[in-house]
């Protein structure tokens, strides 16, 4: 079963499912308070990119360890917006990626929650924890993430938040639209970008 709160998400998912020709996966639009499944209902469950969103992050892995078997395992995946570093570096674009932060903090998010990961499942009573990190490097000998990442991931994501950065007065709108500017630089001839993502995997006590 495949969850998320966003039609548009459940919609590219059953698409692509489609094109694969796949048929044992059933798509639902709820959250993560309560997932709709009685106790002890699955055998792995895979998170990506949703503990960021959250205000309570603890709240959302303690339901999710309620619907795992006992011996069942979790894999998340979260970003990690601190360990951004690119050259040329430049205090604009760190300003607009410290706006997101800032933004998602707001919204009772954290942008920064990668680092969280082990502490987070260890908090929620998981065991056999491991947290790995996942870090991508681009550089000119990498077109495909040039334009893949740097340009239409990250900074994609950067754009996004204009309006909204600037109207709570995050960062000023000359400000924002050099950093965008500077955070493309990176993407060109002799620019590096960096981002790390972490990996976290755990097993439910097989007397849980």
């Amino acid at each position: 079963m495949s969850i998320d709160i966003s039609h548009q998400s459940l919609k590219i998912s059953q698409d692509l499912i489609h094109e694969l020709g796949l048929t044992n996966v059933s798509f639902k639009k709820e959250d993560l308070h309560p997932i709709d499944a009685p106790d002890h209902t699955f055998n792995h469950i895979f998170c990506s990119f949703v503990l960021e969103h959250l205000r309570s992050p603890i709240a959302a892995l303690q339901e999710a360890k309620r619907v795992l078997k006992p011996g069942g395992t979790i894999t998340i995946t979260e970003g990690d917006h601190g360990s951004t570093f690119f050259y040329p570096d430049s205090e604009k674009a760190r300003s607009v990626v410290e706006a997101q932060v800032k933004l998602q903090q707001s919204k009772g998010g954290d942008a920064n929650i990668g680092r969280q990961l082990y502490p987070l499942l260890q908090q929620t009573g998981f065991e056999e924890i491991t947290s790995s990190p996942r870090q991508v490097y681009v550089d000119d000998s990498k077109p495909h993430l040039v334009e893949g990442f740097t340009l239409n991931t990250f900074t994609a994501m950067m754009r996004g938040i204009q309006n909204e950065a600037i109207a709570n007065g995050l960062i000023s709108k000359d400000d924002f639209l050099a950093g965008i500017c500077d955070l493309e630089r990176t993407a060109q001839g002799g620019g590096t970008f960096c981002y790390t993502f972490f990996k976290g995997v755990a097993v439910k006590s097989s007397e849980s």
